[in-house]
């Protein structure tokens, strides 16, 4: 039996320094980071962006099949996401849990291993949280700071008529991960006795439970002098995106199917759970790609991106927001995305 270490025996604050002693500051804008009563941080000069994100368990994650390393390392990612979402660079997190007594020190440890592996990648720091007790599962609330260079953020209300919709990698595989995870939990469930089959659905299950954000377009951004008209990134689907987009710039927009990006893993696994890659693509939530309009004169910058494509362009209000699909037919986008209310 492996051993197993009662939160108690720490008490909060050996917690936290039991939690965070290897985190190390590897920002300049970092003056003070864990340990005191407040964090200080000086931007010098550059302008603030904040977003902070609330995960619960039995909403936002199932503990049955996401491993607790992978759940700390999405919990900063997909706060990450909304960072680079506003053009601006991620420097610093603060991360909140509540936690039930079931779950020990050693399972903790695992879950702060996933969130020093993003902040290392993604070169965040640290810098402060609290710990509670909850009657209510797991409770996780994650808050990331960024810089921008003053006015350099992108919104999503700025599009104009006739921009380039575009967006990063690839869409549909973390709901086609979600799919294969539910359905496996509903026959162990059923049958304990029966081991769970991902029939080699790696790169899905991947993009459910081990998301990247995407810090490598931001900078391809900047090295290509290419300023977004309007981004926001992509946790509830595209079509739901656009929609915002849309609304918020006072535009409509043409999509056209064959346009949007799909992995081959996502494509074969849709056809295998009877569902359309397409539909997927569209209303799938938690990709965390980021979903962009620009100029048309700078198309010839991203056109030797792979990793960037161009799905449409925005158009008045008054021609709506509209679907092209491959057979020729056209339909009105509706969002039927993720919904964090629904019943």
């Amino acid at each position: 039996m492996e051993n197993r270490t009662e939160i108690a025996e720490l008490g909060e604050f050996g917690l936290i320094d039991h939690l965070t002693k290897n985190f190390e500051i590897h920002n300049a804008s970092t003056v003070l980071g864990v340990g005191d009563d407040a964090a200080v941080i000086d931007h010098f000069g550059k302008q603030t962006v904040v977003t902070t994100d609330l995960l619960l368990e039995g909403i936002h994650f199932d503990l049955m099949y996401t491993p607790l390393k992978h759940l700390g390392y999405k919990a900063v990612i997909v706060n990450l996401s909304d960072i680079y979402a506003m053009n601006a660079m991620p420097t610093q997190v603060t991360m909140s849990i509540g936690i039930s007594n079931r779950i020990s020190l050693e399972a903790l440890n695992e879950f702060y291993e996933g969130v020093f592996l993003a902040c290392e990648k993604h070169g965040v720091d640290l810098v402060g949280g609290d710990t509670s007790t909850s009657n209510k599962g797991f409770i996780i609330s994650v808050t990331a700071i960024g810089e921008v260079a003053p006015d350099k953020f992108v919104k999503r209300s700025t599009a104009q008529k006739g921009d380039l919709i575009c967006v990063s990698g690839d869409l549909g595989g973390a709901f086609l991960g979600l799919t294969i995870m539910e359905r496996e939990k509903k026959i162990y469930l059923e049958n304990s006795n029966i081991q769970p089959d991902l029939e080699n659905e790696s790169y899905i299950v991947g993009r459910l439970l081990k998301p990247e954000a995407r810090k490598d377009i931001i900078e391809f951004f900047e090295q290509s002098e290419i300023v977004p008209t309007s981004m926001m990134d992509v946790s509830d689907g595209i079509s739901s995106e656009v929609l915002h987009i849309c609304k918020q710039s006072s535009l409509g927009c043409v999509i056209y199917e064959e346009k949007i990006p799909i992995s081959d893993e996502s494509r074969q696994a849709a056809y295998k759970f009877g569902l359309d890659p397409t539909v997927c693509a569209l209303n799938g939530g938690e990709d965390y790609e980021l979903i962009f309009t620009l100029k048309q004169e700078d198309h010839d910058k991203i056109i030797l991106n792979e990793e960037i494509s161009v799905i449409g362009y925005m158009t008045d209000i008054e021609e709506g927001c509209k679907f092209h699909s491959k057979g020729g037919n056209t339909f009105n986008i509706t969002a039927q995305g993720w919904n964090a209310f629904q019943k």
